[in-house]
């Protein structure tokens, strides 16, 4: 299965620690072995095909929570603007939010707002709409 900009990001930084020597095992011990390494950047990337769908998106939610807060080895001992340099470089392009600019508001409801007029006017299959989809559903704009 392919991996998502994001998981690419996450286990570019995983060899990358490794790389540099500073990636530790769960029991402390620096990573010596690539083999190791390669298992332990699938883990923690959510990609691997030893645990089930549920464990891997939980995995890369704690991985995603770890380098925010920057307790990963690159960010302790590069410090937290050379991770996010990486991490940038990695995922560059999934920051895209909008195609076609404007800011804030102006731009019309937030997909949490549409959900939540689907939801009192008991639109089905509402949970596994897009935001646009939303809006159509609601009669144009969803206003």
């Amino acid at each position: 299965m392919p991996q998502s900009k994001g998981q690419k990001a996450t286990t570019e930084r995983v060899m990358h620690e490794y790389k540099k020597g500073e990636l530790e095992s769960r029991g402390g011990g620096k990573v010596k072995s690539r083999k190791q390494a390669i298992a332990i950047a699938l883990s923690e990337s959510g990609s691997t095909n030893r645990n089930s769908p549920k464990k891997n998106r939980a995995n890369l939610g704690k991985t995603k929570a770890k380098e925010r807060s920057g307790r990963t080895a690159e960010a302790e001992k590069e410090g937290r603007t050379a991770q996010r340099r990486s991490l940038a470089k990695g995922a560059a392009g999934t920051s895209r939010r909008r195609a076609t600019g404007g800011s804030g508001r102006a731009s019309g409801p937030t997909k949490a707002e549409l959900m939540d007029r689907a939801k009192r006017r008991n639109i089905a299959g509402r949970s596994r709409m897009s935001k646009g989809e939303l809006q159509r559903a609601l009669g144009g704009g969803g206003r």
